[in-house]
């Protein structure tokens, strides 16, 4: 068995004293593990980093089996090493892909977008909102998507201001009359409208926190989150990133 292609490298580990095992992520394979034979030497491990862009090709007697990798360097993005923000959102989207994806299950749509925020990382852009439509893009790959276009009550698509917590549908002020207490804000950053205004990133994190939680992490998996995420989730409160802007 085998097959060549570019992938990201999302975890690694030690195995013995010389190999590695790291996992990748790759639009054709989807989450992919294999050996990497000589991998924890001082010069390959550094191109073995979580962020790098390898070329790859993986070997196996059979199908079932964990395989070997050749790897060639293609991107390093070792600047995200240097930046704090950079580096914790790294750490969030690898341990939310290899928490969530089952291996060997192609999402090329996710993939191309996983590779373009970690551009954006890498690029010192303003990052946050792009990973937001990340953490929905990877809901919906997951078959938990949001529907936000319309209220689950009444079918219209003009005041949206909640979101159920349990069907994920947006829900406008009139339909969700004495309820409203129960449901999730929806800001202005994903559509809502009325006083949700600039309150937006916090919220809207909020949400997708709250489904990659209850549907992901607690129904598709068994376990809590990864711990990266709420690290990130903090320093974007900290630097900003989520608090409502100044009164004018």
């Amino acid at each position: 068995m085998e097959w060549q292609g570019d992938g990201t490298v999302i975890a690694r580990r030690p195995l013995g004293e010389n190999a590695v095992i790291i996992e990748v992520l790759t639009a054709a394979q989807g989450r992919h593990a294999g050996v990497v034979p000589g991998g924890a030497s001082r010069k390959r491990a550094a191109m073995l980093q979580p962020g790098s862009r390898l070329q790859l090709r993986w070997r196996a007697r059979r199908d079932d089996q964990l395989g070997t990798f050749a790897a060639e360097p293609l991107r390093a993005r070792a600047g995200l090493l240097g930046d704090p923000l950079g580096l914790a959102g790294l750490n969030a989207v690898c341990a939310l892909l290899t928490f969530v994806l089952p291996e060997r299950d192609p999402h090329p749509r996710l993939a191309n977008e996983t590779e373009a925020l970690l551009d954006a990382m890498e690029a010192g852009e303003d990052w946050a909102e792009r990973y937001l439509h990340w953490e929905m893009r990877l809901l919906a790959e997951m078959g938990f998507g949001l529907d936000l276009a319309s209220c689950a009550v009444t079918g219209v698509c003009d005041g949206l201001a909640y979101v159920s917590p349990r069907s994920g549908r947006a829900v406008s002020r009139a339909g969700a009359g004495e309820w409203a207490d129960r449901l999730l804000p929806l800001p202005a950053l994903l559509g809502g409208a009325g006083d949700n205004r600039g309150r937006g990133l916090a919220e809207a994190l909020a949400i997708t926190g709250h489904f990659l939680d209850s549907r992901i992490a607690a129904e598709l998996v068994g376990r809590k989150l990864p711990a990266a995420r709420e690290r990130l989730m903090r320093r974007l409160l900290a630097e900003g990133r989520g608090a409502e802007p100044p009164a004018p």
